[in-house]
């Protein structure tokens, strides 16, 4: 969160509650800043609405009644305003342990349902011109050191996102991951996920080749607690969620696909290409570090839709 331009939080209890999720619930750094904003926003409009900021060991299931009605009339989609009271039945969870209030006001509250989106993926052929993407820009040999920094970098990307790819991670694990977290005996990677949890995932032979044709590019190859992806040729830092999706955009385009394309539906591709392959519905539970199977059956949704169009065309009787 360094850089962070936001305001700086005076509530006590929004203040206890984000230093607990970072550092008790190891969340990512997307779901501190969305619950940040989010109990921000209701502060504010509390202040606003009643001249007085939240008491939260008081307030009634009716002032989130009229919150919910206040998002209703801006126009706010469903999925954002399932996302603010998200961070508020969580933030209300934490006040229930530490004593501040016997119940939440927010329990069982009725909320706008969320359409069943199915997530967007890459079918393996345009995952194989994404991955390819890199090495196209990657500068002629014997160049100035730029050139040598540039083609440092298109290694990088390439071992990226055949990791991405190959291991199912979220943007934030990637950017987690450090040198010894490869076993590259066994072929495993060890992922730290949500909430601080650990799984061990397989890892192809061609996301090894790659990282190994990148690290013997660097100075230094990394060991131990070095990241396994740095920022830059000479810097020591992590690559950054940021400066990754920024240059995904540049690769989807070099790859004639939609460059809004995020690295998430990287992970949704290997989701799917797994249950195409026969994979079962628990192992991919596993492998994405899914809490509940329910998160990993939407991608049901899109195999067995082509499981039925095969099925028409094939059967007899169909």
């Amino acid at each position: 969160m360094s850089g962070d331009t936001q305001p700086p939080v005076n509530d006590e209890w929004i203040k206890n509650f984000l230093q607990h999720l970072a550092t008790d619930r190891g969340a990512s750094v997307y779901t501190q800043r969305n619950y940040r904003q989010a109990l921000l926003e209701f502060h504010r409009w509390h202040q606003r609405e009643r001249r007085q900021p939240p008491a939260w060991e008081t307030l009634q299931r009716d002032d989130f009644r009229a919150y919910l009605r206040f998002l209703g009339r801006h126009n706010l989609s469903r999925a954002a305003i399932q996302l603010r009271f998200s961070a508020l039945r969580t933030f209300y969870r934490f006040l229930v342990r530490h004593g501040a209030v016997e119940t939440s006001p927010i329990k069982n509250l009725a909320l706008p349902k969320l359409g069943s989106r199915l997530p967007k993926f890459l079918t393996a052929q345009q995952m194989a011109d994404l991955l390819a993407a890199p090495l196209k820009l990657l500068p002629a040999e014997g160049r100035a050191d730029s050139g040598r920094a540039a083609a440092l970098a298109c290694r990088r990307d390439v071992a990226i996102l055949e990791t991405i790819y190959s291991c199912g991670l979220r943007i934030s694990e990637l950017c987690g991951l450090v040198a010894q977290d490869i076993d590259w005996n066994e072929r495993l990677v060890r992922v730290r996920g949500k909430g601080k949890k650990e799984r061990l995932v397989p890892i192809g032979k061609c996301a090894l080749e790659a990282i190994k044709n990148y690290w013997s590019l660097r100075p230094v190859a990394p060991t131990g607690e070095s990241p396994a992806f740095l920022a830059g040729a000479k810097k020591l830092t992590p690559v950054s969620p940021r400066n990754l999706q920024l240059r995904l955009k540049n690769y989807l385009a070099v790859a004639g696909l939609d460059p809004h394309l995020t690295p998430h539906k990287l992970r949704h591709s290997y989701a799917t290409h797994l249950l195409d392959g026969g994979a079962d519905l628990r192992s991919v539970q596993e492998l994405l570090g899914h809490a509940h199977l329910v998160t990993t059956q939407v991608y049901t949704h899109l195999t067995t839709e082509r499981l039925k169009r095969a099925y028409d065309a094939a059967h007899p009787r169909a």
